[in-house]
């Protein structure tokens, strides 16, 4: 009885060892299987040059190249990046492809501009008589002459100066407070010096020579008397300027008069004085554009205690213009500037690129203000980004759009009126296909009795293709025998009605 037992129970042990190696052979196959059908389809092959050109099978190009496989995970993509060009990692690497994400800051923009050091004119101080006389001595030789406040310039006879220190006399003779009061201010009105007038005070004499005297420190700008000369009211005799601060005028492009405003920090360098960084601001706006420059006058303040900055000397200006708060921002070096728009390449990962069309705002140095397009977060391509955006366009990749108006409620509806906007250009436009053009090439052999030519050309730029070999067919008028192979010849070609470009017309080079 227990050997019957232990028989069955060996049994049992047995086909349950067997069930689970054919289990495991079974998820085996299985999985085996599911390997064979995850392996890439392919949904049809297209024509290097032209991807409206499809086949369902391999084969030659209207123009004699080999078709490419286009497969089905490239169409069948889900989300707005269907139709984005993938390129494999062993080109990402050789391309050297780097990618940055977009960034939200506080963008920090600058003006860079240059200006010329100028004279504060608050702080030019101009003598002049106001009574005619003659100048008796002239205390200061020379333009360039450094002086203190109250230090004397030159002396003068003036008889209506006289008679004003006469009069003031009399008035304090007399007592009268009024009249005393009036001739006082008449002195001062003449501009004779407040010791000179507290001076005949105590003396009760008049002084027929008066010393005048500088108003201010500062340079001696202008000299404009001599021993012995006469002058009158209108005479400029001296000019002072104090060089303890200057102005700096700068001119700032149109479009740039919208970030600037008075109070702004600004700074300077002068090429003589390299690593050395003078702090000013923005201390008056010029309310007029030059009409033939369309640039706006700007002046600024800077101090300069040790005279270092001289009038008319040359400087490098930069502007701190007011930081704008919040804003997206990219590498500068990531844009892609075209005639009418710009855009960046998005990198989707997985090898996977597409462009996007952006609005552009303020920029700097190194980075430049997205308006719309792109939001935070995203990566983009700042490396080689127009080598892939050329293959995007190569391969008709949908760019990303922007909605040209707020009422537009999806991009399918933008992107057809581009469409049939590009479509009434295109219409408008010789169609070179049908007309023509011109190629230069050489003949390499002469195929199907005479009937096709295998051809290597430069490149045709008006219908985008690179130097390449390829086969034409030869119209019934070119005389075959008066091809020589392998000169360089200058041909014309047109596409007839079954796809292949045809030589209609042949020039010797």
């Amino acid at each position: 009885m227990n050997k019957l037992v232990g028989i069955i129970i060996a049994l049992a042990i047995g086909t349950a060892v067997g069930f689970a190696i054919g289990g495991s052979k079974l998820d085996s196959d299985s999985s085996s299987g599911g390997s064979n059908s995850s392996e890439r389809k392919i949904a049809y092959w297209v024509a290097p040059m032209d991807p409206n050109y499809r086949r369902d099978e391999p084969g030659k190009s209207p123009m004699g190249m080999d078709l490419i496989p286009v497969y089905e995970d490239e169409i069948n993509g889900s989300g707005d990046d269907s139709n984005a060009v993938r390129i494999s990692p062993s080109v990402i690497n050789n391309l050297g492809v780097r990618t940055a994400k977009v960034k939200k800051v506080n963008f920090h923009n600058e003006i860079k501009t240059v200006g010329y050091v100028s004279y504060n004119e608050n702080l030019i101080n101009h003598v002049h008589m106001r009574t005619e006389g003659w100048v008796k001595k002239v205390y200061v030789h020379s333009i360039g002459e450094r002086v203190k406040k109250d230090t004397p310039l030159f002396d003068i006879y003036s008889p209506e100066l006289v008679n004003a220190q006469a009069d003031y006399i009399n008035a304090l003779r007399s007592g009268g407070r009024t009249i005393i009061r009036a001739s006082k201010e008449r002195m001062r009105a003449l501009a004779i010096p407040e010791d000179v007038i507290e001076e005949i005070a105590k003396t009760r004499r008049a002084k027929q020579i008066v010393t005048i005297k500088a108003p201010a420190d500062g340079i001696i700008t202008a000299l404009n008397v001599v021993d012995g000369m006469y002058v009158t009211a209108m005479t400029t005799a001296v000019s002072i300027v104090d060089l303890s601060s200057v102005w700096v005028l700068v001119d700032v492009f149109e479009a740039q008069t919208s970030w600037i405003k008075e109070g702004l920090t600004a700074e300077m360098r002068l090429s003589y004085l390299p690593g050395r960084v003078f702090k000013g601001q923005i201390s008056y706006i010029y309310p007029d554009i030059d009409k033939k420059t369309r640039t706006l006058k700007v002046r600024m303040e800077f101090d300069n205690p040790d005279e270092i900055l001289k009038p008319e000397m040359y400087a490098y200006i930069t502007i701190m213009a007011a930081p704008k708060l919040d804003a997206i921002v990219i590498p500068k070096e990531a844009l892609i500037r075209t005639g009418n728009s710009e855009r960046v390449i998005l990198a989707l990962g997985e090898g996977r690129f597409q462009p996007a069309k952006v609005e552009v705002g303020l920029e700097n140095d190194n980075e430049i203000e997205i308006l719309s397009g792109l939001d935070e977060g995203e990566e983009i391509v700042i490396s080689a980004q127009f080598l892939i955006d050329s293959e995007a366009s190569f391969t008709g990749s949908t760019i990303r759009m922007l909605p040209a108006q707020e009422e537009v409620d999806d991009i399918s509806s933008v992107e057809n009126e581009d469409a049939e906007k590009h479509k009434a250009e295109e219409d408008t436009k010789p169609d070179p296909n049908k007309e023509g053009f011109w190629i230069v090439g050489k003949i390499n052999s002469i195929l199907d009795d005479g009937s096709k030519a295998n051809v290597t050309h430069d490149p045709v730029e008006v219908m985008g293709w690179p130097a390449m070999t390829m086969d034409f067919l030869l119209d019934s008028n070119i005389d075959i025998s008066q091809i020589e192979i392998g000169k360089e010849i200058h041909f014309k070609s047109v596409k007839d009605e079954s796809g292949m470009y045809k030589i209609v017309e042949i020039m010797k080079m």
